[in-house]
């Protein structure tokens, strides 16, 4: 019996096991071009509007009455000649102008409101009661009222618009300003921000997501509310909105030209909801890890 070697140093051959590459453990791939336009939302967004608009036109030539549905082609036709006339454009600005008035001004109340009921206790009971009195009630039911007030002008229809945006934009801000978190109130007070950069700071960055989604409430509230309104004072006071627009036409029995101006209130809503709305999101909320 042979004695074992101490300390003995044991070779072994190297086994190298090579495993052919089926393609598994691939992290990442280049995305095809269907799937980057897929991606892409104003992509879809065109898509979904083009489906819309052949839905529309087929509809349309199988009901075969121009005086109840007309084409999306004769629309877009009363659609661009209303633009190089000038009459489309002019009824579009005096409604946008109106409409920026009665905004700015609905804005202005709402954030004196929700100041004054951020501060005190009588505040917020204040516009709790009102906020339940008058968000219920349609802001076109003021406008009777609003004409012995104010006479037939245009105060008239900013005062109903004021009416529209005030009540959805005062609660939206104000419950954004009750749910921020105490976290984060703990934190403005620790580093001893004033008043007004506590506000800045903390609350109003906290409550931006309701206060967003009280303004695009408030728009939405105020185009429709402006609209009806220039729909019935339009005819008393032959002020040349977008409504007075649409009741001239259909007078005349033009559908064309109606259905043209309510595709300029549906186009002028989208490019304020993807350009100024979407626009600030992107930069306020998503940029804030507020948004998914």
């Amino acid at each position: 019996m042979s004695e074992a070697i101490p300390n003995a140093t044991v070779y072994r051959e190297e086994i190298i096991n090579t495993v052919e590459d089926k393609g598994f453990g691939i992290i990442e791939k280049p995305l095809g071009v269907w799937e980057r336009l897929l991606d892409n939302d104003p992509f879809r967004k065109s898509i979904m509007l083009l489906a819309l608009a052949i839905v529309w036109e087929a509809y349309a030539r199988w009901s075969g009455n121009p005086l109840l549905f007309p084409t999306f082609v004769a629309t877009i036709q009363a659609f661009f000649s209303g633009i190089l006339s000038g009459t489309l454009l002019r009824a579009t600005w005096t409604s946008i102008s109106l409409l920026l008035q009665g905004y700015a001004a609905g804005l202005l109340i709402a954030a004196l409101f929700t100041a004054f009921a951020s501060a005190t206790r009588v505040g917020a009971d204040l516009l709790e009661t009102l906020t339940s009195m008058f968000n219920p009630l349609p802001s076109i039911a003021l406008l009777p009222l609003s004409m012995v007030w104010f006479g037939l002008g245009n105060a008239s229809i900013i005062f109903v618009l004021i009416h529209a945006v005030l009540w959805a934009v005062a609660l939206n801000t104000h419950s954004g300003f009750r749910s921020v978190s105490p976290t984060w109130r703990m934190v403005g007070r620790n580093y001893g921000l004033t008043r007004m950069g506590y506000v800045c700071k903390i609350l109003i960055p906290g409550a931006f997501p309701s206060i967003l989604t009280g303004m695009k409430i408030g728009w939405a509230f105020a185009w429709r509310t402006l609209i009806a309104a220039e729909l019935v004072f339009g005819s008393s006071s032959g002020s040349g909105g977008l409504g007075w627009y649409i009741f001239q036409n259909k007078n005349m029995l033009d559908i064309p030209n109606v259905f043209a101006g309510l595709l300029t209130v549906i186009l002028f809503g989208l490019l304020v909801e993807n350009l100024i709305f979407r626009v600030v999101e992107r930069r306020t909320i998503g940029r804030w890890g507020m948004q998914t």
